[in-house]
């Protein structure tokens, strides 16, 4: 059976919650539903403008749940004052998760312009900046995840920051599968990267558009301890319902 971790993102839900007033759906009652059916974790992203996920939310999950939260965001993201006047103002990535205090927060290299999550971090630019954070989290009690290429030289330089863990972008993967289009040898290079974590002494997460389609060739590869997964989880539970969607990722991690 395998051990890889299915983490759930919340984000979509509350992209769902957020085009309306009040609470429908409910963050944390979505959560719970997931764990009931057999989720390992949750995810969440709380970017400065507050589109998805808030910061709010984070504290809610912090409160009811049993099992790993997992909080992704840029570590230079800045307290930001709210737009509405009924959400309240993002405090600052470092400041929220230093509150809250998850198992694990993977820091992303995202800017408020991007619409999701799209490249690891250039650690040769920024690893001297990340290194006096990865501390201060990894002080606090916090497992540090950096969100990473699959490039072998900076897994290495991953390593070298202090991090715990990394999580591979997946996108170019998930892309080469829709299109059928160099499939094996995109996969080889995030089959390579996850030999060069396992060497280094990095766990290996994995996260961005994996789905029901993808992800059971792409849990083959050694060392894979979790994957985050949103969007496509959101969309399947809108076609085979919440608790076979998750039966169904499960399965393809290799679980009954």
């Amino acid at each position: 059976m395998s051990d890889t971790a299915l983490s759930i993102n919340l984000n979509k839900i509350a992209l769902i919650r957020n085009s309306r007033q009040g609470n429908n759906p409910s963050i944390t009652y979505f959560a719970q539903r997931f764990i009931d059916a057999g989720a390992d974790g949750i995810t969440v992203h709380p970017r400065p403008d507050q589109r998805h996920i808030r910061a709010s939310d984070c504290f809610d999950l912090a409160d009811i749940l049993t099992v790993e939260f997992n909080i992704e965001g840029n570590p230079f993201a800045p307290a930001m004052k709210s737009a509405r006047e009924d959400v309240g103002n993002y405090p600052g990535f470092m400041d929220l998760v230093k509150n809250i205090r998850p198992a694990q927060c993977t820091l992303v290299p995202d800017s408020n312009d991007q619409l999701t999550s799209d490249h690891g971090f250039n650690l040769k630019k920024s690893g001297d900046q990340l290194v006096p954070i990865i501390q201060e989290l990894k002080q606090a009690g916090i497992r540090v995840s950096l969100f990473m290429d699959p490039d072998p030289e900076q897994i290495k330089l991953a390593k070298a920051v202090g991090a715990d863990r990394i999580e591979l972008y997946t996108g170019p993967y998930a892309d080469a599968v829709t299109h059928n289009e160099n499939v094996d040898v995109i996969f080889q290079q995030f089959y390579c990267a996850a030999e060069v974590a396992q060497e280094c002494g990095l766990g290996l997460n994995a996260g961005h558009d994996l789905n029901l389609i993808n992800l059971a060739r792409f849990a083959t590869i050694p060392n894979l301890l979790e994957v985050s997964i949103g969007h496509a989880m959101t969309i399947d539970c809108m076609e085979l319902g919440l608790d076979q969607a998750v039966k169904e990722y499960q399965r393809c991690l290799g679980k009954a």
